[in-house]
C-alpha cells in the first residue's frame, strides 16, 4: 500500500509539474500554510482543554464526576480501583464532550492502573470504547470547521452524534 501511495504521488507530481507548474507550486505553498494554521489551532484547542482538565482535577471536579460514574464503571470495567475508575470517568466525560485530546492522558493513566491490577478486560474495554469515539458534542471538529470559515460549523453535530451512537 505504501508503494502504491508513493508511486501515485510521484506520478501526480510530475504530471502537474508539466501540465500546470504555477498552480502546482502555489498549491504546495497554500497547503503548507493551511497545515500550519490547522496545527496551531488544534494546539490551542488542546492546550485549553488540557488546562481545564488540570484545573478540574485540582478543584476536585474530576472526583465528583468519578463519583457519578463510579458504580456503572465499576461494574462495566470489573474493577474496584478508585484511581483507575476516576481516570476512566474523566476519559469518558472528555470524549462525550468531544475533547479527544484531553481524554487521551486519562485513558493512558487508567490503562496503566488496570495493567498493574492485571485487569485485561478493563484495558480492552476502555480501548474499544475510545476507538468507537462516542461524542455528544464534536467540539474539536466544530472548531476546525469554524477556523476554515464554514458558514455553519455546528451542522456536523447531529450526523456525528448519530454515527457515534451507531459505531458504539
Amino acid at each position: 500500500m505504501n508503494a502504491l501511495f508513493v508511486i501515485t504521488t510521484i506520478l501526480s507530481t510530475f504530471a502537474l509539474l508539466f501540465i500546470a507548474p504555477n498552480e502546482f507550486l502555489s498549491s504546495i505553498n497554500q497547503g503548507g500554510k493551511n497545515a500550519i494554521s490547522c496545527a496551531v489551532t488544534l494546539l490551542c484547542v488542546y492546550a485549553f482543554w488540557m488546562g481545564l482538565s488540570s484545573v478540574a482535577e485540582e478543584a476536585g471536579i474530576s472526583k465528583a464526576i468519578a463519583r457519578i460514574f463510579y458504580k456503572p464503571c465499576r461494574k462495566l470495567f470489573k474493577s474496584n480501583n478508585k484511581g483507575a475508575i476516576e481516570c476512566v470517568a474523566m476519559n469518558l466525560s472528555c470524549n462525550l464532550l468531544g475533547f479527544g485530546g484531553a481524554a487521551t492522558p486519562y485513558a493512558v493513566k487508567a490503562i496503566n492502573k488496570f495493567e498493574n491490577e492485571k485487569n485485561e478486560h478493563a484495558q480492552n474495554l476502555l480501548f474499544i470504547i475510545n476507538c468507537a469515539g462516542l461524542q455528544l458534542v464534536p467540539t474539536t471538529l466544530i472548531s476546525i470547521r469554524a477556523t476554515q470559515n464554514s458558514l455553519s460549523p455546528h451542522d456536523i453535530a447531529l450526523p456525528c452524534l448519530l454515527t457515534s451512537i451507531i459505531s458504539v
